[in-house]
């Protein structure tokens, strides 16, 4: 069941969730999102063009970042009103040890309209989503 207002605070943590990347993760998206820029699979195209390595995808990690929500909703994206987020820090997938991304979801506001939920998102202690913040609707 959906979550309700009632027994919520401010600064309650409503969803952790850690994400493993793999290259085999972005080349999957890569294929689902029809976003094939060789930075998101190649470390020679990545290291030309001045990065530090293969980085995920952008819109992958925004995306992961608000599944927690949504299953803290019991499943209903139609009660995510809004969303946006500052990309801060990319998130470099390493060929072998991957990347590990982890999201926390607080309570930020309380109001009629439901509720601001903020998340944290960092990959290896740094955040890589900034001013990352979820409308939702609640009961």
């Amino acid at each position: 069941s959906s979550p309700t207002r009632s027994g919520l605070s401010v600064g309650d943590v409503v969803a952790e969730q850690s994400y493993h990347l793999t290259r085999d993760t972005l080349v999957r998206y890569a294929g689902a999102s029809g976003d094939f820029n060789p930075i998101h699979y190649r470390d020679d195209v990545a290291t030309s063009v001045g990065l530090d390595g293969v980085l995920a995808h952008g819109m992958l990690t925004m995306g992961l970042a608000v599944q927690p929500v949504v299953d803290w909703l019991g499943g209903d994206s139609g009660k995510v009103l809004d969303y946006q987020v500052r990309f801060t820090r990319p998130v470099l997938v390493d060929a072998e040890a991957g990347a590990d991304v982890i999201v926390v979801a607080k309570v930020g506001v309380l109001d009629d309209d439901g509720a601001r939920i903020d998340l944290t998102v960092t990959f290896g202690g740094e955040t890589v989503l900034g001013k990352a913040q979820v409308r939702v609707a609640l009961a």
